[in-house]
């Protein structure tokens, strides 16, 4: 069945984009956190989401368990309907003297 078909609590969409977002700027979240998040956020299935996006459900699959090594060209397929693109981001020090 098309997840998307169910009850749809749009205050639950929201508060999973908003968390997404909140993760992703702080740093808090692996690449594959971040995705579940988002298909999760958009109602949709893995291979509904996979399709969606133009790359395969094995990929997916492999993006969302933090495994395997998917390009830049896949991670921007998945995360550019988010309004979000892959790039080079500083790395938090941790912290300790200055």
């Amino acid at each position: 069945m098309d997840q998307r078909l169910r009850h749809v609590d749009r205050n639950r969409d929201r508060e999973l984009r908003e968390e997404m977002y909140r993760k992703v700027a702080k740093g808090e979240v692996t690449i594959g956190e971040a995705v579940k998040l988002m298909r999760k956020s958009s109602r949709l299935t893995q291979p509904e989401f996979a399709k969606h996006r133009g790359i395969s459900v094995a990929a997916l699959r492999a993006i969302e368990r933090d495994i395997g090594n998917p390009t830049v060209d896949t991670l921007n397929k998945v995360v550019q309907i988010f309004g979000l693109q892959v790039g080079f981001v500083p790395r938090p020090r941790p912290p300790g003297p200055g």
